[in-house]
């Protein structure tokens, strides 16, 4: 049996702007796209809580959530500031980022409407980049710790230098679940104090499972008293290990046609929503951790970070 959900992607709206197209983008709203698919299907949805300039990129922005059954509800306007968009250059199909800086999502607002959406939502993702600024950084922190129902998967995806360890230590207290790739483990250890005699060989698979699992491990072990249950390393080709302190599950990875115009922007942000689909419908780790595995594979076999996704990979 499955639930109506509601699942919040928290933090940057904005456009991924590549050499020869201009694409939705951010990684909250790509999950709360992908979650959306997965949640519509029995009455449920996912939530795009973020901030839009009332420009051109703003009203595109607005056209893009209608043509994907996203509601606007919860994306707030901003007169004095510009919709967000990163500049994005493909280097064998992976993706690197330049930023604009100071634009309507750095500047989120706690409101009444966002109380109560924190109050009733099921999940709710959220990471860094949109924490780069004082402002926002308040309201993602004053959202995150409203949700004490809802699981909160704290993505830390690093983006250059928009991130401390003030905001690493504070989003690993607020989350349920930390998720991160394999490089970011021994930076994040390392920004954290928690890097001492840490040993982050990845010269083989075998010592790379090994890292993961010992890298994890201090951060449930630093954090599990705060509330920290889980821990997700996404290893690229290699799929998604899902750790926590009784358990290392590695699903089977899954293979799609690629698109001649593929790229793996937004591949992370669909694993996340097959992880939070699976955890609120209360399936075990090898089936979540299947679902993440295929939602993202498909992703990356596909140009943009929103392609719509056939139901047969949902199974």
């Amino acid at each position: 049996m499955t639930y109506s959900f509601i699942v919040v992607g928290l933090g940057e709206s904005l456009f991924d702007v590549f050499p020869d197209r201009v694409i939705l983008g951010g990684a909250p709203l790509n999950v709360a796209y992908h979650a959306h698919q997965l949640c519509s299907r029995s009455g449920g949805r996912g939530v795009v809580a973020s901030r839009i300039g009332n420009d051109e990129l703003g009203q595109q922005m607005l056209g893009e959530l209608q043509a994907r059954q996203l509601s606007d509800e919860f994306v707030q306007r901003d007169s004095q500031h510009p919709t967000g968009r990163v500049d994005i250059a493909l280097r064998n199909g992976e993706p690197t980022y330049t930023f604009l800086s100071d634009v309507a999502w750095d500047y989120l607002a706690w409101t009444p409407q966002w109380e109560q959406l924190a109050n009733n939502c099921d999940a709710v993702v959220f990471g860094t980049l949109a924490q780069r600024c004082p402002t926002s950084r308040a309201t993602v922190r004053q959202f995150i710790g409203t949700a004490r129902q809802a699981i909160r998967l704290f993505d830390v995806n690093l983006r250059v230098t928009f991130f401390d360890a003030d905001t690493l230590r504070r989003g690993a207290e607020l989350a349920t679940v930390i998720k991160l790739n394999e490089d970011e483990i021994p930076l994040v250890l390392r920004v954290l104090g928690l890097d001492h005699d840490f040993n982050d060989d990845c010269s083989s698979d075998s010592a790379a499972d090994t890292t993961h699992k010992a890298g994890a491990s201090r951060l449930l072990d630093a954090f599990g008293s705060n509330g920290l249950k889980t821990v997700v390393v996404t290893r690229g080709a290699r799929g998604t290990a899902l750790i926590t302190h009784d358990d290392y599950v590695c699903g089977p990875v899954a293979q799609f046609p690629r698109h001649l115009q593929a790229d793996n922007v937004g591949a992370g942000d669909a694993c996340s929503a097959g992880l939070l689909w699976g955890w609120l419908n209360k399936w075990s780790h090898q089936e979540t951790v299947a679902l993440a595995n295929r939602l993202g594979a498909f992703v990356a076999s596909q140009p943009g970070a929103t392609p719509p996704i056939p139901s047969d990979v949902f199974v």
